[in-house]
C-alpha cells in the first residue's frame, strides 16, 4: 500500500526541519517508551506497529502490582550477576514480551506487524514474536550480552530484522506561526 503522498525526508529553508524517516518515528517513540521502564540495569522500549499506526507499547518492568526492582532493589546486581545470565532471577519482563502482553490484553493482533525496539530482542522474546506474527524487527541497539541467537531463529522463520543507527534524541518540534 502506497501513500497518496510519499514524501521524502524534506528540508526546509536553511536546513532547521527535517522529517524523520518512518523508522526514525517509531524508534524514537520506542526511546519514549524506554522512560517508563524500572529495570536498573537497562531501559528498555519497544513499539508494534501495523500500517503505520501503532497497536501496543512495551517497557521492561516487573508485572502490574508486584514490587519492580526500583522500589527493592536489582537481586542480579546484589548477587553479581552478569548481563545475560540467570535471567529467571530478574523480576522484569522484556520490552517486547510486553508489548505483545498488551496487545492481547486489548483484543489487538499482532499478525504482519513491526516491532521497534530499542534493543535487540533475545531468544525467548524472538520466538515470542515469531508466534505473534511480527514479520519485521528493527532496533538500534545489539544486547550488551552479545546474544545473536535470535538471529537465527529470525532467519529460519523469515522475520525481516534491520539495526539502524540510533536516532537523534532531540524533538524537533515547531511553535505554530500565525501569519
Amino acid at each position: 500500500m502506497t501513500e497518496p503522498h510519499n514524501h521524502q525526508d524534506i528540508e526546509i529553508e536553511n536546513n532547521e526541519f527535517k522529517r524523520p524517516s518512518w523508522d526514525e518515528y517509531f524508534l524514537k517513540i520506542a526511546m519514549l517508551v524506554s522512560e517508563r521502564s524500572t529495570c536498573r540495569r537497562r531501559a528498555a522500549g519497544a513499539v508494534l506497529v501495523r500500517d503505520k499506526k501503532i497497536i501496543s507499547t512495551g517497557y521492561n518492568g516487573a508485572p502490574a502490582g508486584m514490587k519492580d526492582s526500583l522500589e527493592l532493589g536489582c537481586k542480579r546486581t546484589e548477587l553479581g550477576i552478569k548481563s545475560g545470565e540467570q535471567k529467571q532471577i530478574c523480576r522484569a519482563i522484556h520490552a517486547e514480551a510486553n508489548a505483545i502482553i498488551q496487545a492481547a490484553l486489548h483484543g489487538v493482533t499482532t499478525k504482519n506487524a513491526t516491532l521497534y525496539s530499542t534493543t535487540d530482542p533475545c531468544i525467548t522474546c524472538a520466538k515470542m514474536l515469531i508466534n505473534a506474527g511480527i514479520t519485521k524487527v528493527v532496533s538500534f541497539q545489539d544486547r550488551s550480552d552479545k546474544e545473536d541467537d535470535f538471529k537465527l531463529v529470525f532467519n529460519e522463520d523469515g522475520v525481516e530484522f534491520i539495526r539502524l543507527p540510533q536516532p537523534e534524541t532531540t524533538i524537533n518540534y515547531r511553535e505554530y506561526k500565525r501569519v
